[in-house]
């Protein structure tokens, strides 16, 4: 599904025209994306939680060149879904 559809589905779920939802999501994910920029997890209940995780530093090979390459450590967004939408997708009881 796209930005595109998902906006489409929340204006006929919600009544309010395409336009208004297609802005609405773009602030959410302006929002998600600010949030992780400044270190701040975004926890929404029942759905899940976008988060970062930290990368320590390690060594890794490129293997074209046969070359040792050093990657710093970072940080990486990340989801975690809820238990009930794991629930929901998997269709079955998923103890993480």
């Amino acid at each position: 599904m796209t930005k595109s559809e998902l906006a489409k589905q929340i204006s006929n779920a919600t009544g309010v025209d395409y336009a208004t939802s297609l802005s609405v999501l773009e602030a959410f994910m302006v929002e998600v994306k600010s949030s992780l920029e400044k270190g701040e997890s975004v926890y929404l209940r029942g759905f899940g939680s976008f988060i970062l995780k930290h990368r320590a530093a390690k060594t890794a090979r490129n293997i074209s060149k046969n070359t040792t390459v050093i990657v710093p450590e970072h940080d990486i967004p990340s989801f975690k879904p809820a238990e009930e939408f794991i629930g929901a997708v998997c269709k079955q009881n998923i103890n993480l």
